[in-house]
């Protein structure tokens, strides 16, 4: 939910989005794959800790209504992703220069498939309770095509606004361009030295576009002008505000609140390039961990944890509301008549203008910001988000979270050593370089967030 006014009452959450993420703390895999272990069989999974009443109604609403599930159906989803993102976060470690993807499937089963380059680590992914698949391309292969691939795109701006969409496909193992003129995207790969054997073409009618038209979910309005919407609330130091997209305002625009009252100016903006920004606001106004849901209820915010491909994803925005869909694909790249975007989410999440900023949330996990996209609420569409953690880590920047003080926040917890894969929930310490950290936000650990590095996630004790 974005800042309130200080008049305004606190109101708490109607329930957790998911009571799972504390059950996820099993310890992170290190060294080969060979080395690989079954969970410990006494731990409690996330579906084992559920409970009926963890997830806002408003949410399982919106999930049966978006993915067509019943409300048992949307329960088991929400639990079994979050178990299936733990593990394949572990994997991914475990299985280094060899991993290449994952992606859960199924309303119910949440089934995940782990995705390698050789033979050898299906043991180890068996074991962890996922399903192998052995493809011909790493995740890294893969991702350092798309890389070219951009670079190609950025010094041919006619071709890439007739192939504006390309992402790495995990469940393909290639890397797909969408075009609207198959030549250009012919044209792009080519200069990419993109052969064939690693590359797909799919043809599309849709040319995506910044959701303009200037809560998370929340409106806001930028120099009394264009809409946006909140994205998650923040903290840096003492000073509070909001994440949100960059194409809704640059550096020093002011903005106003949902009620026209002064809100507070944008602090740092980026886009095109990546599309990211954030607003510091004034003393009227205070970050609560919460995003608007159906009818404006409180869905909570309780860390960052990246979903898999695959997973059931809903966003607020100001102009629709609350809709869901699922994520298709990580590391996307976009060309808007604006420029190109880079490492953003493809999702089958609707949107329309003004929804731009707003927040995007798998459970109680933030996953981003409204980019862009094509389509609308009525028909279906497409939509892209900025990834929340990157957006954090680049304005150092700390999540508003219920796990921030007060009664609901957890007791210290010994992680032992920083181990990539892993998920941490605040207040769990860990060693690294020989010094101690705790970590300050929930999140699922990357290799380049080690704990000096991202002073928004931990914090020296």
């Amino acid at each position: 939910m974005p800042p309130i006014p200080h008049r305004h009452r606190h109101t708490r959450a109607v329930g957790a989005a998911v009571a799972a993420t504390a059950a996820l703390l099993v310890a992170g895999l290190s060294g080969s794959a060979s080395a690989g272990t079954a969970p410990d069989a006494t731990a409690p999974t996330a579906a084992q800790t559920l409970r009926t009443d963890a997830a806002p109604p408003a949410l399982l609403r919106a999930m049966e209504r978006d993915l067509g599930l019943d409300r048992r159906q949307a329960e088991r989803r929400l639990a079994n992703e979050a178990d299936a993102g733990a593990v394949a976060g572990r994997l991914r470690a475990a299985l280094g220069a060899d991993f290449a993807g994952a992606w859960v499937r199924g309303a119910e089963s949440g089934t995940l498939t782990v995705a390698t380059t050789d033979a050898a680590d299906v043991a180890a992914i068996e074991a962890q309770g996922a399903v192998a698949k052995v493809v011909r391309h790493s995740l890294a292969d893969l991702d350092a095509a798309k890389s070219r691939l951009d670079r190609a795109a950025a010094v041919r701006d006619g071709d890439a606004a007739d192939a504006p969409v390309r992402y790495v496909d995990v469940r393909t193992n290639t890397v797909t361009v969408q075009a609207v003129r198959p030549s250009a995207a012919r044209v792009l790969l080519d200069a990419a030295g993109i052969g064939a054997g690693l590359a797909r073409v799919e043809s599309t009618a849709e040319k995506p576009r910044p959701l303009y038209d200037l809560r998370g979910g929340e409106a806001y309005y930028i120099n009394n002008s264009g809409r946006c919407s909140v994205g998650f609330p923040v903290t840096k130091g003492g000073q509070e505000g909001f994440a949100t997209a960059g194409h809704c305002g640059r550096t020093g625009a002011s903005t106003t609140g949902y009620n026209r009252v002064a809100q507070g100016t944008f602090q740092g903006s980026v886009f095109p390039g990546r599309d990211m920004a954030w607003v510091a606001v004034n003393s009227n106004w205070r970050a609560t961990p919460y995003v608007s849901g159906a009818g404006g209820q409180n869905v909570q915010v309780t860390g960052s944890t990246q979903a898999p491909v695959g997973a059931s994803v809903c966003r607020s925005g100001s102009t629709t509301g609350w809709h869901c869909g699922t994520v298709q694909q990580h590391n996307t790249s976009v060309t808007y008549p604006e420029g190109t975007i880079t490492g953003v989410t493809r999702t089958t999440v609707c949107a329309e203008p003004g929804d731009s900023g707003g927040s995007y949330i798998s459970g109680s996990q933030a996953q981003g910001v409204t980019s862009g996209g094509s389509g609308d609420c009525r028909s279906g569409g497409t939509t892209f988000f900025q990834p929340i953690n990157p957006l954090l880590q680049n304005y150092g920047l700390t999540l508003k979270t219920t796990d921030d003080g007060g009664p609901e926040e957890p007791p210290p917890g010994e992680g032992g050593t920083w181990a990539a894969g892993t998920v941490y929930q605040p207040g769990d310490t860990v060693t690294h370089g020989g010094a101690t950290y705790r970590c300050i936000q929930g999140h699922q650990a990357h290799a380049g967030w080690e704990p000096p590095n991202v002073p928004a996630l931990w914090q020296r004790v």
